[in-house]
């Protein structure tokens, strides 16, 4: 079986990267996907739709938009893994943990413990929390080849 993995979250560092070159280190037989990580390109995905008068409706029409990709990923994949970094609060990860949540999709965290307290919700819905890259692809490794 080849896993689909969704990588959610913050987009300013290299997170992702370092999980598909763990994952490829050990050969693991998964499939990554993610939403659009191009900030300005996803700021932008409902501007085909016409221009807006204010960026409220820039935003509604971009966040749908995007909703499509997210939504038929997160339901596609096998496990999710939700990044919360510490220079930018992530609402829209919180609304991908919160979905997975709702959908009965099991989801990993990954961030530091200095933000524990207000993800305190969000990890306690989630099937575990890791720090490090690393420790998901470990989590990873051991949910395939257990």
């Amino acid at each position: 079986m080849t896993w689909t993995v969704y990588l959610s979250g913050e987009i300013h560092s290299d997170w992702r990267q370092q999980i598909t070159d763990g994952a490829s280190k050990l050969d693991l037989p998964v499939k990554f996907s993610s939403p659009v990580t191009d900030h300005e390109a996803s700021d932008a995905a409902g501007d085909m739709l016409g221009p807006q008068v204010s960026g409220y409706w820039r935003d509604h029409k971009s966040s749908k938009v995007n909703g499509i990709r997210t939504k038929t990923l997160l339901e596609k994949c096998d496990v999710a893994v939700v990044r919360f970094g510490d220079k930018y609060k992530q609402w829209n990860a919180a609304f991908d943990a919160g979905y997975c949540a709702a959908i009965g999709k099991p989801y990993i965290t990954l961030h530091d413990e200095d933000i524990v307290h207000p993800l305190k919700e969000v990890d306690a819905a989630a099937m575990a929390w890791a720090e490090t890259p690393a420790q998901v692809v470990e989590i990873l490794n051991y949910v395939i080849n257990a």
